[in-house]
């Protein structure tokens, strides 16, 4: 908890010193607050062991009131100092300040002091503390994109770091709102295993890591999960009212029972159950009411609704259930008032739409159901496009007295609760019913919904608890509360509430102040339910199940955001279901609502009142902007933030104004100062000005369960965190630049520390390759334990790694599209020819394609063949990706109406002789279809209009299905004999195996990788955009007949991709994606575009990201090679580290790879040996320091030889490498089954270490040989053989 304790103190003792005099001046002429501002001794012994460490742990701090008053002292007395000398401090001084203001949780001076210290500190980096300070200050703002890096980087360059479960929960939590459910589930049980305290419970976290599983659709695993945890003794009522909540509804919602009515009623128990623990949840009276609405329950489907309106009255989906329910009572003009509320409170609400649609057209009011239906394809959320726009045709013919017979789509009754039946109302009835009721395109509506509750006691079916017969007007206008949105006349005006023109009731400011902020719908959405029936899924790219509500778990968010004990946040004060709704039904989708509510903060109690809850409290309507909370002696006039950059390499920074010292903000955001050179003032550049408003307190919406729509966090990535637009007009500038134009200044990736305290310094690696082991050591020892806070194998003073830059200057646009380079074989010679080799691996030439291998070679390519593959193993396994055939150079969202960069495939696996036969009907059902299209050519006059219609329906869908043969594993060397004999007929540089490729000292198989791996392939088969593994090389050929489509993209850009797959919601690492070329040609990068025919092998080099796509019916062999160069060793000893930073596992254990290769290679090339000999050196030291600190703790460690092939060895909790010294569990240990953990991983399970035993596999002097003897060796004249 020291991060800049010593050096801080020594800082604030001297130059308080020398303050005291002028200090004491001050008071005896009265002026300022010299008595107030003095520390004392105590006081700077004190604040040496405050920083961000202590924050949300204050309350359990010795004496916490006490604590607090000192830092308010601190930050006075501190700031007092900032002014007397101009700013003119060390960079700990802000350090420090930062982290006093972000413990009294005054969010925007610490941001502000942060970046001071950013700007002025070289290596700032280093400050782990610094970091997880600035990490806890962008979470609070809900800057995601820059909350991950920073507490990445605190897990890289410090894995023991005291908060490391704290930020494993909120890397949870982050992920989790980002629809990374992977990478969430991972972050939630690394925060489980974790002994030492955090803000969240066992309960808390275990519910987390149930819902993550309910969202990926696991749902055995998650009901399995869900009723463990109702076996936890002394469980929460607030936890075991959400545990029973998601459980009724996935009874409700999923076949965990075949039999139906067990079903419900198991559903009705659970959420019955839930309620007596919660009986104020709005969403489990709603979930409820779906349930009595499918069983025909109508007056307790009624009851509920109403229950939910009175927790909830903001909630759209509660409403459109309600008016499905007052159709199927023949009650329409009380439908039509329940399905407007619901469009009023959230106008992207796609089944409301498409309700109200099908009550007018039931109505014979078909203009005012095209209007309807207009509106739901409107809504980024609507999935049936298509259908829509049929009916929409449909209607349109048959008003010009043109229709057809037979209808299309969309049934005439209401389709909201799929669990209702969808009949529509009877003709004359429905007429009768709307007789006199203006059409939509003259409504000037102000539903009752907006201005009372429902009636008390149940619903008759006669019963008309809205005002209806005069709530629709005469006017084209929409009135939404206070404000109206007036049109032009009736002639096609579509009752939409146009985004970003007014807001609704509910809304607390202008929404001048919150355009461009689609990233906020993500954590307002955070507060919304599992709303969905059994044929939806709503929320995310992936159709992913959106969350529970925040009636149910402000439990989880009050448990967070009482930080620091200092304000207590009021039962009612989480934001509500308003506008921004996610519930759903048969069609409706979640996060239509762009107008977003923002926290109105009330200065007076302390407490912050966020979404809906705001607009019940007179004086917190103002549509002015919200303002940041501070402390009472800070109130801050912002104006605007902008805290975004592109392509997310800015520094994000929000500063700050003080209304009551504007010379302290000025100092703070660093304008006075003189000392910052051309380095630091770039690095300031990219730092955006102000900060104007805050959305709904960060934790409080990133802790619940609710998953984002796909738009909002698209948007998220896409701008970071938007620009905040202000009503003021002024805008700071910071260095002279408007903050408009500090997105074109230099950028900086953001800051990435490490603990700043003696303890946790990474301190420079000072020791020489070129010693001996012996000295190296002595040297480590003598600089101290310190020297081994990590064991990472990039060079100390190097930073965490980052994504490259896009190079500069950019291509002109005439170079995007460069020539392949290739190489025509037309002998055997030509193959062997050793300037092949290198001009393959040059990186200059990111794909080298060799034509005409096979037949110089005379490879019998026939052994691939599916045929003989059939002959030979007809069993063998075969991985199936089910994916949609697309245009090669096109990739579109599965309506058609969109391109997209995510990539959708489903995993399953069936045998080799099933996907022969696949391959084979496929191909004749491709014959039989250009038959037929033959023949309609033939019959058609006009080919060019139907070939153009055939081209528009491939390019827009539906599309066809295809399955991909992926991934079979060819590495049995007594299955495939004849096929891997085959392959040694290639030159040495890309077989298998050879002495010259890094991968064949690995020492154990990695399939794939130092494997041949087999693809069989229709046409469109898609292998999605990706780096090799470890950046290693890739050599493919093609088996055929048929040829494939290949996409490059040189490695320099790989930065690039990433920044594009950020924007997409994508992980760049994990997920499955297609770039869109335009959007790579709109940022300069080359995409090299060539075929592959058969026989043809292509040579991916280090690094190159590169995506194939099947043209005809082929198979395809691959495998990965490593050259002995120090380019290859370079980028993936990088990748690896990357990798360590992104909690991604590295298939090539590069730490034994590289023990490997000192034993078995001799290395000429200087740069190569050079890196080599450090990773050894530093794994070396590692392992020196950590088996004497075991010794000394008492610890045994145990000879455990390493057997012959064994494969390396990784945590089985964070997957990382762990190299010699094993932490395996006592019982594991005893069973001899040995499940490894890193370090960290054991000390964090077990703080003592005394439920594991550690385990040597090498011994120290074994190692000190190899190193010794791994020496540079004379440069020779090579050739390729």
């Amino acid at each position: 908890m020291k991060s800049c304790g010593l050096s801080l103190a020594t800082a604030a003792a001297t130059a308080f010193g020398n303050e005291e005099k002028k200090m004491a001046a001050e008071k005896a002429k009265g002026q300022g607050e010299g008595e107030s501002l003095s520390l004392t001794v105590e006081d700077r012994e004190a604040l040496r062991e405050l920083d961000s460490t202590l924050f949300g742990f204050l309350e359990r701090h010795e004496d916490g009131v006490r604590t607090k008053t000192l830092l308010d002292k601190a930050v006075h007395c501190y700031e007092s100092l900032i002014l007397k000398t101009d700013g003119k401090v060390e960079s700990d001084f802000f350090c420090q300040l930062g982290h006093f203001n972000l413990l009294l949780e005054d969010y925007s001076k610490a941001l502000s002091a942060y970046q001071r210290y950013y700007s002025l500190q070289a290596d700032y980096w280093k400050n782990a503390a610094f970091l997880y300070g600035l990490g806890l200050v962008y979470f609070y703002y809900n800057a995601f994109h820059w909350a991950i890096k920073a507490f990445q980087d605190v897990l890289y360059v410090n894995p023991s770091f005291c908060r490391a479960k704290e930020i494993h929960l909120r890397l949870g939590l982050m992920f989790k709102v980002n629809t990374n459910y992977e990478s969430s589930l991972k972050h939630f049980q690394l925060a489980l295993i974790d002994c030492n305290p955090c803000t969240l419970s066992t309960a808390e976290i275990q519910f987390h890591i149930a819902h993550v599983f309910e969202i990926q659709r696991k749902h055995h695993a998650a009901k399995e999960a869900y009723e463990q945890l109702l076996q936890t003794e002394n469980l929460p009522a607030q936890v075991k009212a959400a545990v029973l909540q998601q459980l009724g509804w996935m009874h409700h919602t999923e076949d965990l029972v075949e039999d139906k009515a067990i079903k419900e009623s198991c559903a009705i128990q659970y959420l019955q159950k839930s309620l007596e623990m919660d009986p104020n949840s709005g969403q489990s009276w709603y979930f409820l009411g779906r349930c009595y609405s499918s069983i025909g329950k109508v007056q307790d489907a009624f009851i509920s609704y109403r229950q939910s309106i009175d927790k909830s009255e903001a909630s759209a989906d509660t409403w459109c259930s309600i008016g499905v329910l007052y159709q199927q009572q023949n009650q329409p003009m009380d439908a039509l008032q329940a399905y407007i509320c619901a469009v009023q409170l959230d106008h992207g609400h796609v089944a409301a739409w498409m309700d109200l649609g099908t009550l007018y057209e039931s109505c014979n009011q078909p203009q005012d159901a095209i209007k309807c239906y207009l509106n739901a394809t409107r809504s980024k959320d609507c999935s049936n496009t298509s259908t829509l726009a049929a009916r929409i045709k449909f209607l349109q013919m048959r008003q010009t007295g043109v229709a057809q017979a037979q209808t299309t789509g969309i049934p005439n009754g209401p389709i909201c609760d799929s669990s209702l039946p969808a009949h529509s109302l009877p003709s004359q009835q429905a007429n009768t019913a709307l007789t006199g009721a203006p059409s939509i395109s003259q409504s000037g509506i102000r539903p009752a919904c907006l201005e009372k509750h429902l009636s008390n006691g149940p619903f008759s079916a006669g019963c008309v608890p809205f005002s209806t017969s005069k709530t629709l007007g005469n006017t084209d206008t929409i009135l939404v509360g206070d404000n109206y949105i007036t049109g032009n006349g009736s002639n096609g005006n579509v009752p939409y509430l146009q985004q970003n023109t007014h807001t609704l009731p509910h809304n607390c400011v202008n929404l001048t102040s919150i355009a461009g902020e689609p990233w906020r719908k993500q954590v307002l959405n955070s507060a919304q339910g599992l709303h969905k029936d059994q044929s939806s899924y709503l929320a995310g790219p992936n159709d992913e199940q959106p969350l529970f509500p925040n009636g149910s778990t402000q439990y989880l968010r009050a448990a967070v955001q009482n930080q620091n004990g200092l304000h207590k946040l009021p039962r009612n004060s989480a934001p509500q279901s308003h506008a921004c709704s996610h519930l759903s039904s048969h069609l409706a989708t979640s996060g239509g609502q762009e107008d977003i509510t923002f926290t109105k903060e009330r200065k007076s109690s302390g407490n912050r009142y966020l979404g809906s809850e705001t607009s019940r409290h007179a004086g917190d309507t103002s549509n002015s902007c919200a303002g940041i909370r501070g402390l009472p002696n800070y109130v801050h006039q912002v104006t605007a933030v902008t805290i975004s950059s592109h392509n997310h390499t800015g520094s994000v920074s929000p500063n700050l104004i003080i209304a009551d010292n504007p010379q302290l903000s000025t100092l703070l955001m660093g304008e006075a100062n003189d000392n910052m050179g051309i380095a630091t003032s770039e690095k300031v550049n990219n730092i955006c000005p102000t900060i104007h408003a805050k959305s709904d307190n960060l934790l409080s919406s990133a802790i619940s369960t609710a998953t984002p729509s796909p738009d909002s966090t698209e948007q998220a990535r896409r701008h970071g965190v938007s620009s905040l637009k202000s009503t003021q007009s002024a805008l700071h500038t910071i260095n002279g630049e408007e903050p408009e134009n500090l997105q074109s200044s230099t950028k900086v990736d953001l800051p990435v520390f490490s603990h700043k305290a003696s303890p946790q310094i990474i301190p420079s690696m000072s020791v020489s390759i070129y010693s001996n082991s012996t000295e190296a050591l002595k040297a480590c020892r003598n600089q101290g334990q310190n020297v081994l806070s990590n064991n990472h194998i990039l060079l100390d003073k190097c930073p965490p790694p980052r994504p490259p830059a896009s190079p500069y200057p950019p291509l002109p646009k005439e170079k995007l599209n460069p020539p392949t380079p290739s190489i025509y074989l037309e002998n055997k010679r030509d193959a062997f020819f050793p300037p092949l080799h290198q001009f393959c691996i040059n990186p200059k030439n990111p794909v080298t394609v060799i034509r005409g291998l096979a037949g110089a070679l005379k490879l019998d390519l026939g052994l691939f063949s599916t045929k003989t593959l059939v002959e030979a193993n007809n069993e063998h396994m075969v991985e199936v990706r089910t994916q949609l055939l697309q245009p090669a150079d096109e990739n579109w969202d599965p309506t058609g109406t969109k391109k997209i960069w995510r990539y959708e495939s489903n995993r399953s696996h069936t045998t080799i002789a099933k996907y022969a036969q696949y391959q084979a009907s496929s191909f004749q059902e491709s014959l039989r279809e250009e038959n037929e299209r033959k023949t309609q050519l033939k019959d058609c006059s006009d080919n060019e209009s139907t070939s153009s219609d055939i081209s528009g329906k491939r390019r827009k869908g539906p599309f066809k299905t295809i399955k991909f043969g992926t991934n079979i594993d060819l590495s049995d060397k007594k299955k495939w004999k004849l096929q891997l004999h085959e392959l040694t007929k290639l030159p040495a540089f890309v077989r298998v195996v050879s002495a010259g490729n890094l991968l064949s000292h690995v020492g154990h198989p990695i399939l794939g990788m130092n494997t041949v791996q087999l693809y069989m392939k229709v046409p469109g088969s898609r292998t999605p955009g990706h780096q090799e593994k470890n950046n290693f090389c890739s050599v493919n050929i093609n088996i055929g007949p048929g040829d494939c489509e290949w996409f490059v993209v040189p490695e320099d850009y790989w930065g690039v991709l990433n920044d594009f797959c950020e924007k997409n919601n994508l992980n760049f690492l994990m997920s499955s994606w297609w770039p869109n070329l335009e959007d790579l040609y709109e940022a300069n990068v080359p995409v090299y575009r060539f075929i592959q025919r058969p026989g043809d092998l292509v040579w991916i080099n280090a690094g190159t990201v590169h995506w194939v796509q099947a043209i005809g019916w082929c198979n395809n062999i691959a495998w990965n090679v490593g050259p002995l160069t120090a380019c290859q060793y370079k980028l993936a000893v990088e990748r690896y580290e990357w990798n360590k930073l992104q909690s991604v596992k590295s298939v090539v254990p590069m730490v034994h790879l590289s023990w490997n290769m000192a034993r078995n290679i001799k290395i000429s090339d200087p740069k190569l040996f050079e890196m080599i000999k450090y990773c050894l050196l530093k794994i070396l030291k590692h392992c020196q320091t950590l088996r004497e600190a075991l010794i000394a703790a008492g610890k045994d460690v145990i000879w455990h030889e390493r057997s012959n092939n064994e494969p390396a060895h990784y945590c089985s909790i964070c997957e990382v490498e762990v190299f010699n010294l094993l932490f395996v569990t006592s019982e594991s240990s005893s069973q001899k089954t040995y499940i490894v953990h890193c370090q960290d991983c054991a000390q964090k399970t077990s703080g003592n270490l005394e439920n594991f035993v550690v385990l040597e596999q090498y011994k120290m002097e074994d190692l000190m040989q190899v190193y010794d003897q791994f020496t540079l060796a004379p440069s020779l004249s090579t050739s390729s053989s």
